[in-house]
C-alpha cells in the first residue's frame, strides 16, 4: 500500500500545472460568477491535498479493487436516475448534504478500470470475446450516463476508451475495419436525424444541433454560442480584464447562461483576451503531456494506460469544451478541465493525476 519514494522521482511540474491553472480557474470564475469562487477555492484545496495523498498509494495495490469501484460507480450512476437532483431538465447530481456528480467520479473509475482489464488480458487483447466483453463492460455505465441525460460525458468517456484500447495494442485491422464501418453508419444517422420526424434523438438534441448548423434560422436556440463567439472576439488581444464593468461586456449584460461552468471559455476570451485563451489552452497540454511522459516510462502496461487515459480525458473534454464555446460543435454541456466551476470534477481529476504522479514514482530504471 504504502512504499519508500525518492523525492527526486516526484513529478512537481505537473502539480504546478494544475495548480496554475486552476488558480487561474477561480479568478475567471470569480469574474463570471462570485458567489461560486470561494466554493471553487475549498474545492482546489481539497483537491491539491488528495492528490498529494493519493500519490503515495501504490497504484498496483488501488488496482486490486477495480471491480469495486466499478461497481460502487454503477451504483451511483442508478441512484442519480432514482434520487438524482434535476436542474435545468437533466438529473446529474446526488444531494446527500453535499451536491456531487457521480458521472465525473465515474470517469476517472473507468480509467483505472480497463487499464487493469486491459493489462491483465495483453495476449488476448486481439480477440472478439476480449473485445466484446469490454463494450458490454463500458456500454453499461455509458447508458447510465445517456440517460441522465448527458451526451457530452458519455461521448468524453466514449473517446477516452478508445484511447486506452487503441495504446493497450489493438490491432490496426480491427481498427480498420471498425472505421470502414463506422464512418458510413455515421453519416447515414447523421442524414436520418436531420430529416423530420426522426426518432434516433430527443428534440431537444436535434435543435441544439440545427441551431449550430443554421443559426439564422433558429436565433433563439443559436444565441447562447452566437453570444459566446461574440464575447471570444471581442477580447481581442489582451482582454476587457477580469472582473470589469464595460456596459460592452457580453457577460455583464447577461447574454451568457452558465457563465461559470460550460462556456467559462468564453469569459476567458472576453477578458483574457486571445493570450488569456492561449494560456489555459498551454496549461491543459502542460497538464496531458505529463500525463504522457510518466506514462511512457511506467514501469508496466497498467501504468502507461492509467496517464494515457487521464490524458486522453483532459484532451478530448477540453477540446468539446472550447469547440462549443467557440462554435466549431453543437452545444452541449461539458466544464473545462481545471477551469470550470465544479467541486466533484475538480476533486476527481485531482485523484486521478494523484495515481499518475505515483506511477511516476514507480517509473523503469534505464
Amino acid at each position: 500500500m504504502l512504499r519508500q519514494y525518492k523525492l527526486k522521482d516526484y513529478r512537481f511540474s505537473l502539480i504546478i500545472w494544475v495548480a496554475a491553472l486552476s488558480v487561474l480557474g477561480i479568478m475567471i470564475i470569480g469574474s463570471a460568477q462570485e458567489s461560486s469562487q470561494s466554493r471553487q477555492l475549498y474545492g482546489l484545496i481539497m483537491g491539491l491535498i488528495l492528490m498529494v495523498i493519493v500519490s503515495l498509494l501504490d497504484y498496483t495495490w488501488l488496482l486490486s479493487f477495480t471491480w469495486i469501484y466499478y461497481l460502487v460507480g454503477l451504483m451511483l450512476l442508478v441512484a442519480v436516475l432514482f434520487l438524482g437532483v434535476n436542474v435545468g431538465g437533466a438529473t446529474r447530481w446526488i444531494n446527500i448534504g453535499i451536491r456531487f456528480q457521480p458521472s465525473d467520479i465515474v470517469k476517472i473509475i473507468l480509467v483505472l478500470f480497463f487499464a487493469d482489464f486491459f493489462s491483465k488480458r495483453e495476449d488476448h487483447l486481439n480477440t472478439w470475446k476480449t473485445i466484446l466483453f469490454s463494450l458490454i463492460l463500458l456500454g453499461i455505465p455509458l447508458f447510465l450516463i445517456y440517460k441522465e441525460p448527458d451526451l457530452s460525458t458519455t461521448i468524453v468517456t466514449a473517446l477516452t476508451f478508445c484511447a486506452i484500447i487503441f495504446v493497450a495494442g489493438l490491432s490496426y485491422k480491427i481498427i480498420g475495419g471498425i472505421l470502414l464501418v463506422t464512418v458510413p453508419v455515421a453519416v447515414v444517422l447523421f442524414s436520418i436525424i436531420l430529416r423530420p420526424g426522426q426518432t434516433l434523438i430527443a428534440e431537444y438534441q436535434l435543435n441544439r444541433i440545427l441551431s449550430w448548423l443554421r443559426p439564422e434560422e433558429f436565433p433563439d436556440l443559436a444565441r447562447q454560442q452566437q453570444n459566446s463567439i461574440i464575447a471570444i472576439g471581442s477580447g481581442q488581444l489582451y482582454g476587457k480584464g477580469l472582473n470589469n464593468n464595460m456596459v460592452s461586456s457580453v457577460k455583464n449584460g447577461n447574454f451568457i447562461a452558465e457563465p461559470q461552468t460550460d462556456f467559462i471559455f468564453a469569459v476567458a476570451g472576453e477578458e483574457l483576451g486571445f493570450l488569456g485563451c492561449v494560456l489555459i489552452v498551454i496549461l491543459e497540454l502542460f497538464i496531458a503531456l505529463e500525463c504522457i511522459h510518466i506514462g511512457r516510462r511506467a514501469k508496466d502496461l497498467a501504468g502507461s494506460l492509467i496517464c494515457c487515459g487521464m490524458a486522453a480525458l483532459i484532451v478530448f473534454q477540453s477540446f468539446i469544451n472550447i469547440c462549443v464555446a467557440t462554435g466549431l460543435m453543437p452545444n452541449t454541456g461539458i466544464p473545462l478541465p481545471f477551469v470550470s466551476y465544479g467541486m466533484t470534477s475538480l476533486v476527481s481529476f485531482c485523484i486521478g493525476l494523484g495515481i499518475v504522479l505515483n506511477i511516476g514514482l514507480q517509473t523503469r530504471k534505464y
